[in-house]
Order: structure tokens, then sequence, then C-alpha cells
């Protein structure tokens, strides 16, 4: 049995945490997952400082599930912090002989915290009502102390627990039926790239299952639990380093250039064999080569930093057909996918396509990035892969496979497929190409099925090389390897 010092402990803690629970939700219930929101620092210094084994088992094992434990971990990490701020408040308050002036010490003390942690009035404001409401319903709820209630303890958790839930019902559930999911309008589509995405559209596969060229959901992978939300009037990048001269860009210069849509696909380096972190869109930018020639470029290599805190290094050349984009689709860029504006370096893979772009810093000698400081090495070009998404029994009793192939910028020549276990192959028909040196094409093939039996598929570069058989996990270089799949047509 747990001795009653302890117990009122564990109570007493309780109590706190709810009110850190409470002053998490008040702050969302006001700014939303802006950076403003007190949980973003705390949350995403959670994933900085984690092992780098663990980033690599919750991206390779767990995939999205990790980035989500991730998220829900810094939550919890941030609520820890404001319950401990919350239990000072109650202990100083306790010890002044003034439990019912609990709230007012908690609201000061979380107050100076959130305001340290989120910079910004109104995520304060919601902060500090959170946590003094539970605290209040917290003092107004306990017994007569001089009493020695036994049930003192466990009524005030109940209650702040209960009104923590509330507070977090209350304000997620508020803010997701009030607040705009897109407070961003849509832009009027231009014609040249209405005319781009209806060729897009014109030449994807009409195959279940399998998204169009112009993917419908474009994958996403950040370092920071919360993304940047930098205003587009204060946004720049900086071009530094072993530069003639330094320079500074802003988003009122790269809106003064012309611009140009190319469709270009990303794959994540961190992937399964045969997953869905493979995605292509169509761009609005300009040429990170315009950006920084009046620097005049010194250094054999360059690194990119962004508004989060990422940073990737890789040689300079790449930059040569690099690309700065600030549209997606024939809109603005959205928040998710770097806005105001991204890297994009054909036929690389996505890790070094950084989001939320502030600095190219040119170097003489080669560095360590992000990524590499974890482990991986996902700065060169992306490996050749033919993906198997979409198995379907069509209506004449044949069975239908497709999925999408890529190789970046060496493009794709053709796709074989093998129902009989890679014993003998056969050509798949292929999307027609897409404009642009590094994008993906989709692949779909038809055929009488044998009974149960396996699909393989692999795929030829533009070069005429064929896709490497030997399978290989992500990590550290991405995965490789054909994509196999035991197919029974009665199940279909």
């Amino acid at each position: 049995m747990i001795p009653t010092a302890w117990r009122r402990r564990l109570l007493a803690a309780a109590t706190a945490f709810a009110g850190g629970i409470a002053a998490v939700a008040g702050s969302y219930a006001v700014v939303g997952d802006a950076p403003t929101f007190v949980a973003a620092p705390v949350s995403n210094l959670t994933v900085t400082l984690a092992p780098a084994a663990l980033v690599t088992f919750a991206i390779t094992v767990l995939g999205d599930l990790g980035s989500d434990l991730a998220y829900g971990g810094g939550l919890a990490a941030a609520a820890a912090l404001l319950g401990f701020v919350v239990a000072v408040g109650r202990i100083a308050a306790a010890r002044a002989g003034r439990p019912l002036l609990a709230p007012v010490a908690v609201a000061l003390g979380v107050g100076v915290v959130a305001a340290a942690l989120s910079g910004a009035f109104d995520s304060t404001v919601g902060a500090v009502v959170g946590a003094a409401l539970v605290s209040t319903v917290a003092a107004l709820g306990a017994g007569d102390e001089s009493t020695g209630d036994p049930t003192d303890g466990p009524r005030r958790a109940l209650l702040s627990a209960a009104a923590a839930i509330a507070v977090a019902a209350l304000g997620v559930g508020g803010r997701r039926a009030f607040a705009p999911s897109d407070p961003v309008e849509r832009a009027p589509v231009e014609d040249d790239v209405a005319a781009l995405l209806a060729e897009a559209e014109e030449k994807s596969l009409d195959v279940e299952g399998l998204e169009p060229l112009i993917s419908d959901d474009f994958y996403r992978v950040d370092v920071a639990n919360v993304d940047p939300d930098p205003a587009r009037e204060d946004w720049s990048v900086r071009i530094h380093g072993a530069v003639g001269e330094e320079t500074t860009v802003t988003f009122a210069d790269v809106e003064a250039m012309d611009h140009e849509h190319r469709f270009v696909s990303l794959r994540c380096v961190g992937e399964s064999l045969n997953g869905r972190k493979l995605d292509n869109a169509l761009w609005t930018g300009v040429p990170i080569a315009d950006l920084i020639d009046d620097a005049d470029p010194e250094g054999d290599y360059v690194m990119l930093r962004a508004a989060d805190g990422f940073y990737e290094e890789f040689p300079v050349d790449a930059l040569e057909t690099g690309f700065l984009a600030v549209g997606m689709n024939g809109q603005p860029l959205p928040r998710a996918h770097g806005a105001p504006a991204r890297a994009l370096i054909p036929g690389h893979w996505g890790e070094i396509n950084v989001k939320w772009l502030t600095e190219i810093e040119i170097l003489d000698e080669p560095a360590t990035g992000y990524w590499e400081e974890r482990g991986w090495h996902g700065t060169g070009p992306v490996n050749t892969v033919a993906k198997l998404w979409a198995t379907n029994r069509l209506n004449d009793g044949r069975i239908e496979v497709a999925g999408a192939a890529y190789a970046g910028t060496r493009g794709i020549k053709s796709v074989e497929v093998s129902v009989d276990g890679g014993d003998t192959w056969a050509a798949a028909d292929l999307s027609d190409p897409l404009p642009g040196e590094d994008v993906w094409r989709q692949w779909v093939y038809r055929y009488d099925p044998p009974g149960q039996h396996e699909v393989v598929v692999r795929a030829v570069d533009g070069t005429g090389t064929l896709q490497p058989e030997d399978e290989k996990r992500a990590f550290p270089s991405g995965p490789s390897g054909w994509v196999s799949r035991s197919v029974a047509p009665d199940s279909l």
C-alpha cells in the first residue's frame, strides 16, 4: 500500500500536471499550431535532443506513427514543464497560508514561463487562463485541510483532471470547429499553370488505387513538431560564406523576377522500399543560380539552412539546376511545404530540398548536415525504384498491377513486370512523360492470372541501367531493390 505522504505527493503532482495540460490546451485554443504555440519550442527541442538511434527507429520502423508519437511526447513534455510551474505556484500559496490565492500564483508563474516560450501575448493569455482555471477548480473543490479529510487529495485531483479535460476539449474542439482550416485564399491559376496541370491530368493513368501524376497528398517529413510560419513580407535569404560579395534576397526581389513552372518529384531517403513517400507537384519559382550569381560563389560546397533549424550540405554544383519554389500546383507555397520559399535540388533525396530556406552558405570545405550527423548519407542522387501501389481484379478476370517509377534526373526508360517470381519479364505500359528532367512516371500491366503468384517489378532508368536487385534498408543511404508482392486472384 502506498504511504499516505507519497499518495498526497502523487495526487498533488497529478493536479499540477492537469494544470499544465490546461495551459497547453489554452494556448492552442488561441493560436493553434502556430510557432507561438506555447508547446512549440519544448516539443521541437524533444526531437532535437532525441538520440540518433531512436530517430532512425522512428523513421524506418514507425514511419508516420513515429512523427505522431514524437509530437505527442513533445506536448506531454510541455505540459509537464508548465505543470511544474503550476506546482510551484500552489506550493508557494500554501506555504504563505493563502491556499485560495493559488490560482493567482499559478497565473503569474505560468504567465512568465509562457511568455518566455511563446513570445506572444495571445498565446500567453491562453496558457494562463487554462492553468488558472484548473487551479481555481482545485482550490474551490478542496476540503478543509485542517480536518485532514482523507478524501481531499483524490477529490482535488479528480476535479482538476475534469477541468483540464474540459479545457482541452473546448480548446482543441473549438479551435478545429471555428478556426479557418486554410487561412490563405486560393489564388487565381495562371493560364500557363492551368495548361500544365491539365496536361498532368490527361497523362495520368486511370487506375483504381493509383494517385494521379500530380500527387493528391504530398508527403511531409520535418525535424520540428511545429512548423515555422514566416510572413512573405519578412522573408529573405542570406547568401554568404565563400563568396565575392555577401547578398540578401528578399521576397519582393523574387517576385520581381521572371517565374518558371517545373514538374519536380521528391523522394524521402528514409522511406520503405515500397513506401509512399514519393510524390510529384508543379512548382513555381526561379532558378537558384540567378540568386547566387551576384554573390560570386567561390567555394565547392554549400550549406542550406532553414527557419526551423534544419541544415544540409552538398556539392555546390548541384545548385546549377536548383530551384527556389514559391508556389505549388498553381497556389502560393503552403506552410507545410516550406512557405514562403523552399529549395528544390533536382535528382537528389528529399532531405536536401530544404524548406523555409533562410541561408545559402558557400563553403570551401565539406561539412556535415543535420541528417549526416545522425548517421544518414542521403545527400547524393536518388536510387532508381519502381513502386507497386495498386492491384486490381478487372471485370474480364484479368489482374491489373500499377505504380510509379522514379530515377531522379536519369529519368525512366521502361518498367518490367514478372508474374512468376522473376523467371520471365514483360514490359509495362508507361504514362507519357511530363515536361522536366526530374519527374516520375506511372506504369500499368494487365494479365491473365495463373492462380496465386508473385509479382515483381523493376525499372530501367534513362541511361539504360537496370534497377539493382539486392534489397537494402533505408538506413543509411536510402532503400533499394525490386518490389514484389504475392497476389491471390480470388481474394481481390
